[in-house]
């Protein structure tokens, strides 16, 4: 069930890697009253027939997830962002890859919380599948990005107990930072922090 916009954010960057990418990109930028993402793969892509039914919450593909009849990532992602007064597009070639964009109207009592923004980055830069993830969140003219092998370079594997530790003391610091900025000042944080923590 999604509680939260985070979950909807997860459930789509899994869409990606298990779409045989070798990329998946996550754009987050915050607005005055809005949050708005961008999930880019190059993975498989999929057909307007195949897109169309990717929007039908009583379709899914076969074989895709295990144990599960329907597929309401898309559906659900799509009805909460409409009901919360804000936007949502996506758009996809079969052999290039897919591209969701949406925004939520954070000032709409319809529109659910954030919830745990950490938390959702550590799951994703630990799903299996892309070769590679780039992140990026900005808010003016503050933000940060986090590279999946420049982590993994920095921590060790991301399957390690050890470095997920630390990456997670990571991402709870860059968000910590973020948050605590104020308007106007710029925020690059460098993985230095990271490699510290150890």
């Amino acid at each position: 069930m999604h509680c939260a916009i985070v979950d909807f954010v997860i459930d789509i960057v899994q869409n990606s890697c298990e779409a045989d990418s070798g990329l998946v990109e996550l754009e987050v930028v915050d607005g005055a009253g809005n949050i708005a993402f961008e999930i880019r793969d190059d993975g498989k892509g999929m057909s307007p027939g195949t897109l169309a039914r990717a929007l039908d919450p009583f379709h899914t593909e076969a074989g895709k997830h295990p144990g599960r009849k329907v597929g309401l990532g898309l559906p659900f992602l799509k009805q909460a962002v409409e009901l919360s007064g804000g936007d949502f597009s996506i758009r996809s070639d079969v052999g290039k890859g897919t591209s969701v964009s949406f925004r939520f109207d954070r000032t709409n009592v319809d529109c659910p919380p954030l919830g745990d923004f950490a938390g959702m980055l550590m799951t994703i830069l630990c799903m299996p599948g892309p070769a590679e993830m780039r992140i990026s969140r900005r808010r003016g003219n503050e933000s940060y990005e986090l590279c999946k092998s420049e982590l993994a370079g920095a921590l060790g594997s991301l399957e390690d107990v050890s470095s997920l530790v630390l990456l997670k003391q990571y991402l709870a610091s860059l968000e910590e930072e973020y948050a605590g900025n104020s308007a106007g000042q710029g925020f690059m944080p460098s993985m230095e922090p990271a490699a510290e923590l150890g």
